[in-house]
């Protein structure tokens, strides 16, 4: 089994239903265990001008599943809950990317782990480290290193954990 950690991101229709199911959903994952879930976070919108703020949040997960797997899996929930690839950066139901896997680093066409963007976003950054404080990513950098890097500007802590299938 290996230790995979995805960010989880919504900013159109019921966010909060939405990562819910998006969390169950995982949970239904074939040899794949929901270890835990961050607390929620609200985020100023990445990408094209006009979007609503995001639901963001990270899990844990403990999984027998090819990192290939995995991300194909974590595409397919993405499309059951209408997420519309049109405009990069955009708004969408549901955003589900992997940002750590195990121990590995992965440069592929499809996938990049760790996430090539996550040293830069807050609403990564933060949920991952109230999951996993003393995590040491790929490179020997710990993850408390990127996270005092890294601004809150635009980040608001919500406290709360959505729960899966609620």
């Amino acid at each position: 089994m290996t230790t995979a950690f995805i960010a989880l991101g919504s900013n159109l229709g019921d966010s909060r239903a939405l990562l819910a199911s998006a969390l169950e959903s995982i949970k239904q994952l074939d040899d794949t265990r929901l270890e835990k879930i961050s607390p929620t976070y609200r985020s100023a919108p990445v990408g094209p001008g006009g979007q609503p703020d995001y639901l963001n949040l990270v899990a844990q997960l403990e999984t027998g599943l090819s990192a290939g797997a995995l991300l194909a899996a974590l595409q397919q929930i993405e499309t059951d809950h209408g997420r519309e690839r049109r405009e990069h950066w955009g708004a969408r139901t549901l955003d589900l990317d992997i940002l750590l896997y195990g121990n590995q680093q992965i440069e592929s066409a499809e996938l990049t782990v760790p996430h090539p963007h996550m040293a830069e976003r807050n609403f990564v950054l933060y949920p991952l480290t109230d999951l996993a404080p003393d995590l040491l990513l790929p490179c020997g950098t710990p993850l408390g290193s990127w996270r005092e890097a890294c601004s809150d500007a635009g980040l608001e802590a919500l406290g709360d954990i959505i729960e899966p299938g609620r």
